[in-house]
């Protein structure tokens, strides 16, 4: 099962981290309409998936410190690598939005995400047996939270490059919280 379980992590969440340009496509060209977000769901989305990766990476790192289990922090640890640099990408555009996207995002209220919060604190007080199980159901109900904002965005948004971002985030959090329902199924060592 370890095998498997790395082997759906490499085909699903390694594309999505952008880590390599396919050497066969050439790179497209820059444009100044392109690259910015084109509406103002563009930048909620941008900024929403923002503060929801920076909770997610927040419960993923809680989770490399407590877990044991190595199909787990396989997980997990692949999970850091797709929104550190999803992340990095979304705050770039924000920033190349001009300084009123950049104003938004820094409005936009961290403290009023009660579920990662409360999924934050289930986690830290989880005790040592039960920490595997804990991560997995707050980080999976936080990934499908993240499947949802995605798909709003592929219906609603204007800019084809954050719909493709929010297609990308909708296949790999769907991926993981299918994988995290199986590791979830098997008896815990």
């Amino acid at each position: 099962m370890h095998h498997l379980v790395s082997a759906v992590l490499l085909l699903v969440l390694l594309p999505t981290a952008g880590c390599a340009p396919d050497p066969a496509r050439p790179a497209p060209a820059p444009s100044a309409a392109a690259d910015t977000p084109t509406s103002g769901i563009d930048v909620l989305f941008l900024t929403m998936m923002a503060t929801h990766t920076e909770q997610t990476l927040e419960i993923v790192r809680r989770g490399l410190a407590r877990t044991t289990d190595p199909q787990i922090r396989t997980l997990i640890a692949a999970i850091d690598v797709t929104e550190t640099d999803e992340l990095a990408t979304m705050r770039g555009w924000l920033r190349d939005a001009g300084p009123s996207a950049v104003a938004a995002a820094a409005r936009h209220d961290h403290s009023g995400h009660s579920d990662a919060v409360a999924g934050l604190a289930r986690l830290r007080a989880a005790p040592t047996g039960d920490v595997d199980r804990v991560l997995l159901e707050v980080l999976s109900a936080h990934q499908r939270t993240a499947a949802g904002l995605a798909r709003a965005q592929v219906r609603a948004g204007t800019s084809e490059r954050i719909r493709e971002l929010a297609r990308r985030i909708e296949r790999s959090r769907s991926a993981e919280v299918e994988l995290m329902a199986k590791l979830a199924a098997q008896p815990r060592q």
